[in-house]
């Protein structure tokens, strides 16, 4: 089955909270090795979220990439649009497109779309960047809580 949202997306959020939990200039490459992405590609989702204003740069010894706000601030729909362009569920409601399917006005499933997507969007607009940084904390708490396994 095909994803709602493709890599640059999920790579999008996952970045963005890798900044959100490590206040301060933070390298790519850094950001790399904790999540896994490839540097290349990261510089490419980066880019995006640096022109939508949602990451500022530093170059030079010390620098890197930083939030321009808070993580309570950046909602994850916002977030996704500026990674993905749009958040229809499917390409012929993406205006962003310039095509229009020749069966719009005619569809039997267009509206079932277009309720999707409206429900997608308020969800992921009712989410902020803080709500991925706080399960990742408490990920990160639940890890530290387990009790080591007893010696053989």
């Amino acid at each position: 089955m095909a994803s709602m949202f493709s890599t640059k997306g999920r790579y999008a959020l996952r970045i963005m909270g890798d900044l959100a939990t490590h206040p301060g200039w933070v390298s790519l490459g850094d950001v790399a090795k904790r999540q896994g992405i490839s540097r290349k590609y990261l510089e490419q989702v980066v880019s995006l979220m640096h022109k939508a204003g949602f990451v500022e740069s530093l170059r030079g010894k010390g620098g890197g990439y930083r939030l321009t706000r808070e993580p309570r601030e950046y909602t994850l729909g916002a977030i996704l649009r500026a990674a993905e362009g749009s958040l229809a569920p499917v390409d012929c409601l993406d205006c962003t497109n310039d095509h229009i399917c020749p069966q719009f006005e005619t569809c039997p499933t267009v509206t079932m779309w277009r309720d999707l997507g409206k429900v997608t969007a308020s969800y992921l607009d009712s989410k902020t960047l803080q709500d991925i940084v706080d399960q990742m904390h408490e990920r990160a708490d639940g890890a530290a809580e387990e009790p080591a396994s007893p010696a053989h």
